[in-house]
């Protein structure tokens, strides 16, 4: 299983780049070729092949054919990596055209004049002829690599599929896992126990948001992506719902100014990480533990104290994992964690909205500012 740096080195890192390996073709067609070319053109033609001129002029045309295959190779794969086919393709077919000019025809024409001036002769027919099969060959070169690229790229497509299904069944078996959790279960239930005995207003209270959360966790485990909005209403329930265990022993912070929550993210990625500050860390009712969620312009900053429980149970960290692998998939960027100064902080990226801007809704929480060292 990938580690959390690996996923966060892989998702720093720019897009991966479609090697073609094509030495071995190029060892043999471009030989072939400087063999062919000739006889076909009939450039060799008046020559024997016990005459010195009969093998250099065979020479010259493997010569001229390699630096025909290798500088049009270059140029095409050049112009494909600027990407303009799908911007602007008439300026990428305009670059193409001049490149086959500048690698295709004109060695051609210089080999053929050198090679008439060598033998005193002239026969422009075989010269044209020449020409004409250059050029064919270039152009099947070039749909060969388009040919072999295309099928690359779809392979890459697959795998990147692959690997989003991958995630996103982790991230159905975590929700699974999280519904069915006997720690968390039996906590919840022991406080609904004791609430209904004690307090049935908070008990109702609390069996509301209990529900609610499950609902959503139902709900969003075939979804990739969820607005911030619909996020931050989630973990506004699962706050409540954790205040009435923990009373005044944490305090989740929102700091919000003027963010669009139609920007999206994955689905309970915030409340994720509000529980595992919970899970982990000390709860005192004289030392709060402090969680501050801060809405940025395309990222979300979840940071509290790093205080861990004594009594914690070993934490194997794959919920920072799956949360990790699935903004990279989402979003192309990678999730942020910082541990300095005592803090531990993490950083969700968000996805823009289809949409334009618009301003914030209000804000469910209490706002204050925040400052990180």
């Amino acid at each position: 299983m990938k580690t959390l740096e690996d996923i966060q080195g892989a998702a720093a890192a720019p897009a991966p780049h479609i090697d073609l390996d094509d030495s071995l073709v190029r060892a043999i067609a471009i030989p072939a070729l400087g063999i062919v070319v000739p006889r076909i053109s009939g450039v060799l033609d008046g020559l024997s092949r016990s005459e010195p001129e009969y093998w250099v002029g065979s020479a010259w045309a493997v010569l001229t054919v390699a630096a025909i295959c290798h500088g049009t190779r270059s140029a095409y794969l050049a112009q494909r990596r600027r990407g303009d086919w799908s911007k602007r393709p008439a300026r990428a077919l305009a670059r193409l055209l001049a490149a086959l000019l500048i690698f295709t025809v004109a060695p051609t024409a210089l080999s053929f004049i050198g090679w008439s001036a060598v033998l005193g002769t002239a026969a422009w027919r075989a010269g044209l002829v020449t020409l004409a099969v250059a050029l064919a060959g270039v152009v099947l070169m070039a749909f060969f690599y388009e040919f072999v690229f295309l099928l690359k790229e779809r392979a890459v497509d697959r795998t990147r599929l692959l690997g989003l299904d991958r995630a996103r069944a982790e991230a159905e078996l975590a929700a699974s896992c999280a519904q069915v959790d006997p720690h968390f279960l039996f906590n919840s239930l022991n406080t609904l126990g004791h609430l209904i005995a004690t307090d049935p207003r908070r008990a109702a209270l609390f069996n509301a948001h209990l529900a609610e959360l499950h609902r959503y966790v139902l709900q969003s485990a075939t979804t990739e992506l969820v607005s911030l909005d619909q996020e931050l209403r989630f973990l506004e329930g699962y706050v409540s719902l954790m205040t009435i265990r923990f009373a005044s022993a944490f305090q989740v912070t929102l700091i919000e100014r003027g963010v669009d929550r139609r920007w999206l993210l994955p689905p309970t990625a915030l409340q994720g990480l509000v529980e595992n500050a919970i899970k982990h860390n000390q709860l005192l009712e004289h030392r709060p533990l402090l969680i501050t969620v801060t809405l940025g312009a395309e990222s979300v900053l979840v940071c509290h104290e790093h205080r861990p429980r004594r009594t914690a149970r070993p934490s194997s960290g794959c919920g920072l994992r799956n949360l990790a692998e699935r903004v990279q998939l989402t979003s192309a960027r990678h999730l942020g964690i910082d541990r300095r100064g005592g803090l531990f902080a993490v950083t969700v990226p968000l996805v823009p909205p289809p949409g334009g801007v618009a301003s914030g809704a209000s804000s469910p929480f209490q706002s204050s500012p925040v400052r990180l060292r």
